[in-house]
Formats: C-alpha cells, structure tokens, sequence
C-alpha cells in the first residue's frame, strides 16, 4: 500500500503532532503501516491526544541526535574526523517505513535527514577521498545506480516521498573521481563500461520526451526547445501535490491561492526541491512570496552546467571504451549545449552567467553563485571566467565566505546564507583558470567561519551566515542541521588544500 496516501497518515500530519511533517513520513511502523492504517479506520476519529497515543503504540521514530559528547573534539578537522563512523549506516534492513533499502552501506547528511541524498553525496565524497575511504564513495555510487535501476531515476534520497524527482546531477563527478583516483591508472574499462552505461541512463532520463518537442510543443517534463531550437534543461516533477514530507505546510502555503492554482504551485515547489536550492528567490517571481514559485518556467544554469559537463565526460569515456559511434554524439550534445548555454544563460552586459524564463523569454535578473558552475566544469571562455570572477570577488564574497545569491530574502538559498557545496563549486572553479590567490581567499574565510561556529556549537552546521559569522543562519522550512555531511566534506578539502595542520 501507498500508506503516504492513507486517511491515517493524513490525519496525523495535519494535526501537527509533530512540528516538523517529515519526522511522521520517516516513522517505522512496529507491526506493519497496513495493519496500523487498519486499526485507525476502525476507530477514529482520535483527538489529537489520542492520536498521539496512537502512533506512540504503532510505531518508533528515526533518531536525529549525534552525541556530540563522546566525541571529544577539540577543533573543526578532529571533529570531521571523528564524525564519519557517526554518520555512516550499513546497507538497510527491510523496514515497514518510507525507506527504499539500500544494498550497499552511505554516509548521510545528519540531523533530520537520516538517509542517503543524491547531491550531497557528491561534496561529502571529498572528504571521504582526504582520508582515503574510495569504499564508501564506490559503495554510495553502487547505491545511486542500483536506486535508478529500480525507480527509473536517482531519487532526491532514498524515501518513497522522494522517488519522483531527482536532483542535480553529479554521478558523473562521482564517477569521475572514482576513475581518477582508483580505476584510471589500472585502465579497468570494464568498470568504467558500467558506469557509463548507468551515465546514459541517467542521461536519459534528463531528456526524456525530447522526440515530441516542436514548434508548437516547446517543453515536456525536464526538456525545453528555445525559439532558436536549441534543448536545454529545467527541474521538473510529474507529481503536482503537496509532499508527503511537508504536507501540512504545503497545504498551508497554497491556501492562500485559488484553487485552479494550487497544483502548479505543488509541482513548482516540488521542482525547487529537485533543484537541491529549496528555497531561494531564483525560482520565485517575487522574492518575497513563496506563492510566486515559477521553478518550472526557469532554464537554470548550474543544471545545464552540469548536463553539458554529464555530456563532455561521456564523450571522453567512450572515447577510452572505443564507442566511436557514441563519442561523436555526446560530443556534439555538449557542442549544441555550449553554444546554447552561451546564447541564453551568459549575460553579457553583467558578465555573469544567470539562469532563464523561457516563458517570459528573458533572462533572470537573480544573480546567484549558480553562476560559477560553467567555471566548475570549464565550459567557460578565459574572457568569461574573467568576468565573472570580478563579479564574485566584489559583490558575492562576505566576511564568512560566498553568500548564495545577492538577495536577501526568507528563504534559506538567498542572502545572508553561505552553503558548502556552492564555495566548493566555486573555489574549484576559480582554480580551474588559475584564479588561486581569489581561490585562497574564499577558502580562508569560509575556514574561519567554520571555526567561529565550531567554537560556540562544538560541530559543523549545514548552512552559514557568512555576512555575519556570529549569527545562527536561518530562513527555510526547519532548523539548522547540525552534524554535516557536505559541510564536513568541503571543508575538509579545504583543509588540506590549503594544507593546515
């Protein structure tokens, strides 16, 4: 059963037993969620007291704490260190919960968020590459190609809330960095022959509907056809409802719309969610009101990045494997994808990339550290990257390291929040043309923040305000996580980039 959909667990969401939604999407019932559904229709309706008495008898909740007491850390890098143990699971048990079992052991981000994440695990692979854990990564990677084998994409994470949408898309930089540094120097082409093939599935799933687009259908799912003909990309999600997982709030925020709006806001908030920038002003309208969600209707620059970057490492692996027919191909899409992505997504006046209405057919006025990720996987020109680093450097680099976007709004990917994935997509980006001493910068000052926080909290957070560094950052939907899988893993690149003790 789809117990997501049950009268049971719609009733316990809306009576806000708990205050966070997801803690109920992630509970393990004790005998079974069909039994336990069973059980509810034949006696409610329940106060919200006896609701809470009912689901304490039915089931146990995940554990978000980390006991940071036996840890005994007494700075930021010990800490990272010690955390690891702390945040690794082993392949899952069958469980009577939202949870699709994994077969291989992960690392998981820590707090509320008790299950493997797509994206995430990318930045989290950093850190475990410093101290020489390939298994975990390999073993994470085996993970997200045995999830889309089974759910037809890379999901969110692995919750059955999360299995219609995906995020962006960085197995090709876990593959990558697998290849690098344990595949490549034993030229193990039939390992590398795997990853491809689950490369072009994901590919495939990225461009999925392509063959219907035309003149008069100009977008279907994740794909889009600009004026010119040119496919680029979007965030999408088929499911246009509120989440399991925010269910409550969902409902709450679209109340304030008319009915025949109220779908579309769903699925646009859903699409932000595939974005991983849950949520920022790049994806509203009006900054000020979620209610304004238009993700759908925006070509975002970072995910184009990343597919033209998906299209360049799949022309260079074909290449080792010998799939001429293949290579030329992927090269071509990345050809095609450059030239578009130049076209739509680089403001020349700005000398910024941004991301792209292609409902309004305009460019967005949202200037946002996406903006770096062409540097990350060197689609830009030297000119470009020139540009955009003075963009960076003068407007975008804070006391604590790179704010998300220049606008400061409610939302937790807007100003004043600095995020771990974005200073390393930066940082390597910059490094990338040999922008070092700029690199360096950003490095020391997110470092600095990292230990201000660590000093007063005794851990790592999963997002900074990096405009002021004695301030808690805020904004989005729940609290600061503490613990964190891709804070621990940038930063610990950034330790030993910059060589400290």
């Amino acid at each position: 059963m789809n117990f997501l959909q049950s009268q049971l667990f719609l009733d316990v969401q809306l009576a806000a037993i708990f205050d966070d939604s997801k803690t109920f999407a992630d509970a393990i019932a004790k005998q079974s969620w069909q039994a336990a559904c069973d059980h509810y229709l034949q006696i409610r309706p329940l106060s919200k007291q006896q609701l809470t008495e009912f689901v304490t008898q039915h089931f146990t909740l995940e554990s978000t704490d980390i006991a940071l007491d036996v840890l005994q850390s007494h700075n930021a890098k010990t800490y990272i260190a010690q955390l690891w143990p702390k945040l690794h699971r082993p392949a899952d048990e069958v469980k009577s919960s939202s949870l699709l079992p994994l077969k291989h052991s992960y690392i998981v981000p820590g707090g509320r968020f008790q299950e493997i994440y797509y994206w995430d695990s990318y930045f989290t692979s950093l850190g475990l590459q410093d101290i020489n854990d390939l298994d975990s990564i390999e073993a994470m990677l085996s993970n997200f190609i045995d999830l889309q084998t089974r759910n037809g994409c890379i999901p969110n994470g692995n919750r059955l809330y999360y299995s219609s949408r995906s995020q962006p898309p960085v197995m090709a930089l876990m593959v990558d960095l697998l290849w690098r540094a344990k595949y490549c120097h034993k030229a193990d082409v039939k390992w590398l022959a795997r990853c491809v093939e689950a490369l072009e599935e994901e590919y495939a799933f990225w461009m999925s509907g392509s063959e219907l687009l035309s003149k008069q259908v100009s977008a279907h799912r994740r794909i889009v056809q600009m004026k010119c003909g040119a496919r680029l990309n979007r965030y999408w999600d088929d499911v246009a409802s509120p989440r399991p997982e925010s269910l409550r709030e969902d409902l709450e925020d679209a109340a304030v719309l008319p009915q025949s709006q109220r779908a579309q806001y769903y699925q646009n908030i859903r699409a932000a969610c595939e974005s991983g920038w849950d949520f920022s002003s790049r994806w509203l309208a009006d900054s000020d009101s979620l209610s304004s969600i238009q993700t759908t209707a925006i070509i975002p620059v970072d995910l184009n990045s990343l597919l033209y970057n998906l299209e360049h490492l799949l022309g260079h692996y074909c290449q080792l494997l010998d799939y001429n027919e293949k290579q030329q191909q992927y090269e071509q899409h990345a050809a095609q994808r450059l030239e578009a992505i130049n076209q739509y997504l680089y403001d020349e006046e700005l000398g910024f990339y941004v991301d792209y209405n292609f409902q309004k057919n305009c460019q967005s006025p949202v200037l946002s550290l996406a903006g770096v990720v062409p540097l990350f996987v060197k689609c830009a020109s030297i000119q470009q990257a020139q540009q955009v680093k003075a963009t960076i450097m003068s407007d975008f680099l804070k006391v604590g390291g790179l704010v998300t976007t220049l606008n400061e709004t409610a939302q937790q990917w807007d100003s004043p929040n600095g995020w771990a994935p974005l200073q390393w997509f930066a940082v390597k980006g910059l490094q990338q043309y040999s922008f070092d001493d700029d690199a360096t910068e950003i490095m020391t000052r997110w470092l600095s923040t990292i230990e201000v926080g660590f000093s007063k909290d005794g851990c790592l957070l999963e997002k900074y305000d990096v405009c002021n560094v004695n301030n808690r950052a805020g904004g989005g939907e729940y609290t600061v996580q503490q613990g964190f899988g891709w804070t621990n893993g940038v930063t610990s690149r950034f330790y030993q980039l910059l060589k400290q003790p």
